[in-house]
């Protein structure tokens, strides 16, 4: 008489922006079975510029992403520099903290590092136009129904799915219905900000001399006398990623708003590009010949908003990515690490229901904090570069003109003591002079590395010293 072999243990992915895409690729590595739903018809990144630190390249060198991710991308150690929309010059800085930190900060194209983490994708896992409608989960399993009425379950659902995360609002809607949704996470999301970004066709050496600088060169610049501020940014292949971002002054019209630019859009661009058409950029020209050499398809709009989220789990259900705060890349990649952490950490004989719990609720213990200040330092440095008010403006002139270089640098790279790691493959060093933050000890693996020491005793053998990845 045979016995029925229990099923895999399975997660459900909602978004293939970076923080699902980076998920599974490391579910893959850890062995766990996944698939990611997508509600686009196909993968399209879009063309803004992204910008990460080394708070997040020990794990992209683990899964051997680090090396190529640098073949498409300029260190950020030439000019970061801050102009009013006359071109009249606010400050000029340079930087260089890899000596500190082992990595300098590196600029790249979005679309660049979607096609490496694309490629890491096992063929068959993303499954595109589900557009998921609705959540459900109880003690056995969680489970999505998706526009075109399909239905998908699994032992694990996360919302990767952004700010507008369709899972996030069906959880929290749950927790509502079960009176344990915190009061913070049920108020409106703060007053935001409209951002279209774009990037362009190679462009002309004559027309924009030194865009093939070997370093990247960042320029933000502040309007006067409007709600806009822009930046642009030289990548490789002789590109500049460029964007306009606009403060929204009230709540009703960033409701507006939202509803009207619920998702990154290629659509209803042309009122927006009028508007900004005619403001200068420092490389040569002007925003409107930028957008001008940018493919139609190429240019998306999107609403930001300010908010922390409390709530990142609930039962079977957890959410990652810049939804949680509004904090980008960084924060998606190392949530994805930490997660992924945790599904490895499962009991491989039980995974109990209990077992997933307190394994998504060890994931938001390592991660909330961190991005908690994370956050406060990004709501600094956005009264930095975008502030307009006469508070602000005094504030980036004692900054930039005042701070002592070496208190610059020291900011530079706080924050980036934190640099998790996927326990289940072989540690990445630490490459630079600056402490860091020890990785997490995963029960699992100091499981499996006392089971290895007891059968080498079993079989007369001296025990070895444990490897990196086993010893944490």
């Amino acid at each position: 008489m045979s016995t029925e072999q229990p099923k895999p243990f399975h997660v459900l992915i909602s978004g293939a922006g970076v923080g699902g895409l980076m998920l599974a690729t490391l579910l893959d590595k850890a062995g766990i079975d996944f698939s990611i739903y997508e509600r686009a018809k196909s993968v399209k990144p879009l063309g803004a510029v992204m910008s990460l630190n080394a708070g997040v390249f020990p794990a992209l060198e683990q899964l051997g992403i680090y090396e190529p991710l640098q073949k498409v991308s300029l260190p950020i150690t030439g000019g970061f520099n801050i102009y009013q929309g006359d071109m009249t010059k606010i400050i000029s800085l340079r930087s260089s903290i890899a000596d500190f930190v082992g990595y300098d900060h590196i600029a790249f194209a979005r679309p660049d590092f979607y096609d490496l983490l694309l490629a890491c994708t096992p063929s068959g896992k993303i499954h595109f136009n589900k557009k998921v409608i609705a959540i459900e989960q109880n003690e056995k399993e969680a489970r999505i129904t998706c526009s075109d009425g399909t239905s998908y379950s699994g032992d694990v659902l996360v919302g990767a799915d952004g700010a507008y995360s369709a899972v996030r609002l069906g959880l929290y809607k749950q927790m509502k219905d079960e009176k344990i949704l915190p009061a913070a996470d049920a108020q409106e999301l703060n007053k935001g900000f409209i951002c279209m970004v774009g990037t362009t066709k190679e462009l002309s050496l004559n027309d924009y001399p030194g865009i093939d600088s070997k370093e990247a060169s960042i320029n933000q610049i502040l309007g006067q006398g409007n709600a806009y501020s822009w930046s642009a940014f030289t990548v490789p292949g002789n590109r500049i990623c460029w964007n306009v971002i606009s403060q929204l002054d009230s709540l009703s019209e960033a409701e507006k708003q939202r509803l009207k630019n619920a998702e990154w859009s290629s659509e209803s661009n042309d009122a927006m590009i009028a508007e900004v058409k005619d403001f200068l950029i420092p490389l040569g020209g002007t925003l409107g010949d930028l957008i001008e050499a940018t493919p139609r398809d190429n240019i998306s709009r999107v609403y930001l908003e300010d908010k922390m989220f409390e709530t990142w789990n609930h039962g079977r259900i957890a959410l990652i990515g810049d939804g949680n705060a509004g904090l980008g890349a960084v924060t998606a990649i190392q949530d994805a690490v930490a997660l992924a952490n945790s599904l490895y950490d499962i009991k491989s004989s039980s995974q109990t229901y209990q077992d997933v719990k307190e394994a998504l609720q060890e994931f938001r213990d390592e991660r909330y904090l961190k991005v908690k200040d994370q956050y406060q330092a990004s709501k600094l440095n956005a009264k930095l570069l975008y502030g307009k008010t006469w508070f602000e403006k005094v504030l980036r002139y004692a900054v930039f003109n005042f701070t002592p270089r070496s208190v610059q640098s020291k900011g530079a790279y706080k924050g980036m003591e934190y640099r998790p790691q996927a326990a289940f493959l072989p540690q990445a060093p630490n490459r630079g002079t600056t402490p860091i933050l020890p990785q997490r000890v995963l029960k699992r693996s100091q499981a499996e590395q006392k089971a290895k020491l007891v059968k080498k005793d079993a079989d007369n053998e001296t025990p070895v010293a444990s490897s990196p990845a086993t010893a944490l």
